[in-house]
């Protein structure tokens, strides 16, 4: 028992020893994998070939047995070359089920090979059990399968739960090989009675040899585990050392910065890809080259200082800086440049040079910056970049300089009603205009955003050439603009304010130029204003107004007159429109031509236009549940309120909450109103399907093209008073109005005269065939109470008494 516990210790310890060493094998090449394939085959063969032998001694027969040697040493060299060619085939980094297959085939076939033939060894006849005789090779087969797929399965890795798992399966290994023996053994059937009575083999003290055998095998198998165990150790240093070696190397090519390693002597002993596709310099030029070969690539104004922190890199010191370079096709590289100094035992043996094409970061930053000061739009300086350099004037102790604010009227409604991108286009054509008057001159032009620009004119300019500037701009300005195949016309207001006198700092001189600007567009824009103290005063009662009115309608101070729209021929009232006063509690009642530019300037208006309109309906609903007249009312639309998004369903919302019918309202838009049809058709057919009916105010001061009138919904033309002023006295007055009528005739529209104040100009109206009339001469806007007593009732009246 002692034996064949000793046959399966050789047999584990030799599985375990093949187990280590195909991991040997699957990472070796070369000559070296053939000396671990030798080394390997031995072990295993001797290894199985111990057990078995030790195995074969173990068993008791009633005779001493020779062996013949050569037979014997036949059974170990077949062993060995079978465990050569199986691990050779299982030794690779893949193990296919075919490799696997034929390894344990070959392997199957050597062990029984060489249980069989050391069997033979024996000087006696031996005969065997055919069914155990197949067992035994069956189970070689299986114990080789197994003992290979575990060996390809743990054949990397030395940590503690791989040498279990190693150790595990060389128990079931050794298992297995014993097996096979031991089935063989039962297999065979000794002949005793035909032994030899004089042995040609060698005699052997079976025990005292077993046990030689067994200790010689296990030594060897030992030192195998022990040259395995120390050749792991320098093997996995040295696997660290090319794995490190391997990340290095990979960092070094992959690398998307130019990398180029020199020496001590500033020769170039290595670079990446990196740093050919940056400079454009082939790989052989880097090749024997020192880094001074280098330096004329750097532009001309960087060489002296690249070639100086390169220096100080080479003596020790780490360098970060940027530079650029001249590719080889020609264009600039913004680099960014480490010098790394390499050093080893303390002393500088050479440097790493680390480049990062930094050219499109940089651009960007700069494009950033610019930004920063510039105007995306026009390109032009921004209000930051403005307001430095008027506090740089300021600090610069000049005795004089001016700063005008320019704004351009009538912007809003181009950019409103034709677009944001229309309304760019223009803005850049009036920058283009401005800097062509500014031609020659130390002027800086600024844009502050939309439609307001700042002109900074140094201490050289008198007032007298600053009004000239002013001039040539509000002139190149009033130019019209081809747009849409339509021509735009916009004005320039100016305000101009002189330090020191109108300021001696940046906020006041500002203040005071816009201060003036409004002025100029209080006085009918188009035109440049100096600051004055009296527009400081106009100015603080602006501001006051403007308070005041935020709080006008909750105060209940707007009230609407209304003015009678008469038919000449019999004097009947066919209408009347709805204008807005303001009865301020110091100041009195505020005529609209001063509260409604601050309304629209501030947005005031939005709400204060809904009040009219929802007051004017309400007020003719009344009128009309009192008993009439069935007439309509119309309300002035601002441009503000025209282009809100909802304005139809705003306007549906009034009318159904004062319960005026549709075809009862009036609503009055202006020819600014009509610059885009396509924009403006979408509008006015939504209100004119829901019954409300269109006035076209202020006919034939615009600039819009007549082309509008076939286009849109408009049902009634309104000749402006401008035309019927002097209409008595001036015949291209005449003209004009005459050709109104006509046109409005022949395009099924009716026409409405204002202003009309003689009788003079009522007659000239009647000849032409305008009879319906509003005015002074039939009556001035009157309080809803005096329009019920001085029409509305007498009407009722002679209605009753008919």
């Amino acid at each position: 028992m002692v034996l064949v516990a000793f046959s399966y210790v050789v047999a584990v310890v030799a599985s375990y020893t093949v187990l280590d060493l195909v991991g040997r094998i699957s990472t070796s090449t070369g000559g070296v994998r053939r000396a671990w394939l030798l080394f390997g085959a031995i072990a295993m063969g001797l290894g199985v070939w111990s057990m078995h032998f030790v195995g074969m001694l173990a068993f008791s027969l009633d005779v001493s047995v020779p062996y013949n040697l050569v037979t014997v040493i036949g059974s170990v060299v077949v062993v060995v070359v079978a465990s050569f060619f199986a691990l050779f085939m299982v030794g690779r980094s893949q193990l296919t089920l075919r490799l696997l297959l034929g390894g344990a085939l070959l392997l199957a076939t050597g062990i029984s090979a060489m249980h069989y033939i050391g069997m033979a060894a024996m000087e006696i006849n031996i005969t065997y059990k055919p069914l155990y005789f197949s067992l035994s090779i069956l189970i070689a087969i299986v114990a080789s399968i197994a003992a290979l797929w575990l060996a390809f399965y743990f054949r990397k890795g030395t940590e503690p739960s791989r040498v279990w798992k190693k150790l595990i399966s060389g128990l079931i290994m050794g298992a297995a090989v014993v097996g096979m023996h031991y089935t063989g053994m039962y297999a065979a059937q000794f002949q005793m009675g035909d032994t030899l009575a004089v042995p040609k083999g060698m005699l052997l003290d079976q025990k005292l040899l077993a046990y030689v055998i067994a200790c010689g095998t296990l030594f060897t198998l030992g030192l195998s585990l022990f040259g395995i165990y120390i050749s792991n150790r320098l093997s996995r240093k040295d696997s660290e050392i090319q794995e490190h070696e391997k990340w290095y190397k990979s960092l070094f090519e992959n690398n998307q910065d130019g990398i180029i390693s020199i020496d001590k002597q500033s020769r170039i002993i290595g670079f990446n890809s990196a740093a050919t596709r940056l400079t454009g310099l082939s790989g052989d030029w880097f090749d024997n080259q020192t880094i001074d070969n280098l330096l004329p690539f750097i532009v001309p104004e960087e060489q002296e200082r690249t070639l100086e922190l390169f220096v100080k890199s080479r003596d020790g010191d780490r360098q970060t800086y940027q530079t650029a370079l001249i590719h080889q096709q020609g264009h600039r590289v913004e680099v960014s440049v480490i010098n790394a100094p390499v050093i080893l035992d303390g002393q500088v043996v050479g440097s790493y040079i680390i480049a990062k094409d930094i050219t499109e970061e940089k651009q960007s930053k700069e494009k950033i910056q610019h930004l920063a000061f510039h105007d995306e739009l026009t390109g032009l300086p921004n209000r930051r970049m403005f307001n430095e350099a008027l506090a740089q004037m300021v600090a610069s102790n000049a005795t004089r300089f001016s700063v005008m604010v320019m704004d351009l009227d009538r912007f809003k409604l181009i950019n409103d009603s034709l677009g944001h991108t229309y309304g760019d286009q223009f803005l850049q054509e009036m920058c283009e205009r401005i800097l062509q008057c500014m031609n020659g001159m130390n002027v800086t032009l600024a844009r502050l955003g939309g439609d307001e620009f700042t002109l900074l004119c140094d201490s050289r300019y008198e007032n007298d050439e600053v009004s000239d500037l002013a001039e040539r701009i509000i002139k190149a300005i009033g130019t019209p603009y081809r747009l849409k195949e339509n021509d735009f016309y916009v004005t320039a207001s100016i305000g101009i304010a002189v330090y020191p006198a109108d300021g001696t700092d940046a906020v006041q001189l500002l203040k005071n130029a816009d201060t003036a600007m409004y002025e100029v567009k209080k006085n009918g824009k188009n035109g440049y204003q100096f600051y004055t103290g009296e527009l400081n005063e106009q100015l603080q009662e602006k501001i006051e107004l403007e308070v005041d009115l935020r709080q006008a309608i909750s105060r209940k101070q707007l009230f609407l007159n209304y003015q009678p729209q008469i038919r000449a021929g019999d004097g009947q009232m066919i209408g009347v429109e709805a204008l807005v006063r303001w009865n301020h509690p110091t100041k009195g009642t505020i005529s609209p031509g001063v509260f409604i530019p601050i309304a629209e300037e501030t947005g005031i208006i939005y709400e204060l236009g809904t009040w009219v309109l929802r007051e004017a309906c309400r007020q003719m609903k009344e009128w009309h549940h009192a008993g009439g007249p069935q007439i309509p009312v119309s309300v002035n639309l601002s441009s503000q309120q025209f282009h809100q998004s909802n304005l139809a369903a705003y306007i549906k919302e009034i009318l159904e909450e004062t319960g005026l019918e549709p075809q009862y309202l009036e609503l009055e838009i202006t020819e600014s109103m009509m610059m885009d049809a396509s924009v403006s058709s979408s509008i006015l057919n939504e209100l004119t399907e829901s019954g409300i009916r269109i006035s076209l105010d202020d006919f034939g001061t615009g600039y819009s093209s007549l082309s509008y009138l076939k286009l849109l919904p408009i049902h009634k033309l309104k000749i402006d008073r401008s035309f019927i002023r002097d209409i008595t006295e001036n015949n291209n007055d005449k003209a004009i109005v005459a050709t109104i009528i006509s046109m409005a005739q022949h395009l099924n529209m009716d026409v409405i005269a204002e202003g009309i104040e003689t009788k003079e100009q009522l007659d000239i109206l009647m000849d032409n065939d305008c009879k319906k009339i509003q005015g002074y001469y039939y009556s001035r806007p009157l309080a809803a109470d005096d329009v019920e007593e001085a029409f509305f009732a007498p009407m009722r009246l002679l209605k009753q008494k008919a």
